[in-house]
């Protein structure tokens, strides 16, 4: 299953790269509308890119009147993304939503505050206000990710959205001042590929609920990488800014990655990093053969 990550794709401006994927994602909805970050919000850096949004947006009670009604109209699966800046405010949001796909709760962004409860306080939160599967997101930054991700399960997480951007700052090379209005940023882009493996690897070894791996992808070989830490769907972010075609060449090359592994189907990667066999591709005929690894077990 292809996603967007929250806040790289606008489907009411961009209807048909919305509808190549299996699922759309909103950008963050706040009870009250923000205007976001002061300009400059997007820089370009060598490896990725910078964004200082701020989760701007309009607001609960006008996102519920006029952008979800023209968003189903889309036809594909709707995820909604709920902030807030307390565990009421998430769960507010979460209990006035209905007929959605399911909800993600941004847990992390790097450009505004964060609530003073926990990852799982608002996890527990939100089940309580709602009977929609939830997605917490979570940050890369976290000292153990792993055992954040093992919380916010035991509050009630039905997946995980593995992993929001890091705080990163780029300066102009002539001034040697920050390039975005806010300073700091949430870095995104090729680098965040390890990054975003590694968590998805170390949570996907202790939970057992369905983890959408997102962070770097530009190809099929980098979605399958994910599948194969754990990821059970993959979410585009910053290529969709440069290539709006992704989907449907990802889609692709990901379906050809498995065939090239003698693959069925590219969830039968699913975890086979954390297995005892591991995927080779032959030089000679490019189908795949198996070796031994590590000899931990495949995950569930």
């Amino acid at each position: 299953m292809l996603l967007n990550a929250s806040g790289c794709l606008d489907g009411l401006t961009a209807p048909d790269v919305a509808r190549s994927l299996d699922g759309f994602v909103t950008k963050t909805i706040t009870p009250e509308p923000r205007e976001g970050s002061p300009p400059i919000r997007i820089a370009e850096t060598d490896a990725g890119m910078l964004n200082s949004i701020g989760l701007a947006n309009p607001g609960r009670e006008r996102f519920l009147a006029e952008s979800l009604p023209r968003l189903r109209e889309l036809g594909v699966p709707l995820w909604v993304s709920v902030g807030g800046f307390s565990a009421a405010e998430y769960a507010e949001t979460c209990g006035a939503l209905e007929g959605v796909e399911a909800i993600e709760l941004n847990l992390s962004c790097p450009n505004v505050d964060e609530a003073s409860e926990s990852a799982a306080a608002i996890v527990a939160a939100c089940r309580a206000a709602t009977t929609l599967p939830l997605y917490a997101k979570l940050s890369p930054s976290a000292w153990d990710i792993a055992e954040a991700a093992r919380a916010v399960e035991a509050a009630g997480a039905d997946g995980l959205s593995l992993v929001n951007t890091l705080r990163g700052l780029a300066l102009d090379r002539r001034t040697l001042l920050p390039r975005l209005g806010r300073g700091t940023g949430g870095y995104s882009g090729p680098a965040l590929k390890p990054v975003a493996l590694a968590a998805v690897y170390a949570c996907s070894a202790v939970v057992g609920i369905p983890i959408v791996g997102m962070g770097g992808v530009q190809s099929g070989l980098d979605a399958l990488e994910l599948i194969a830490a754990g990821a059970s769907a993959v979410a585009l972010g910053t290529i969709l800014f440069s290539d709006p075609a992704a989907p449907a060449r990802i889609r692709s090359e990901l379906a050809a990655e498995a065939y090239g592994r003698d693959l069925g189907h590219p969830l039968d990667a699913r975890g086979v990093a954390h297995s005892s066999l591991q995927i080779i591709v032959s030089h000679s005929d490019n189908r795949g053969q198996k070796k031994p690894g590590n000899g931990r077990k495949l995950p569930a």
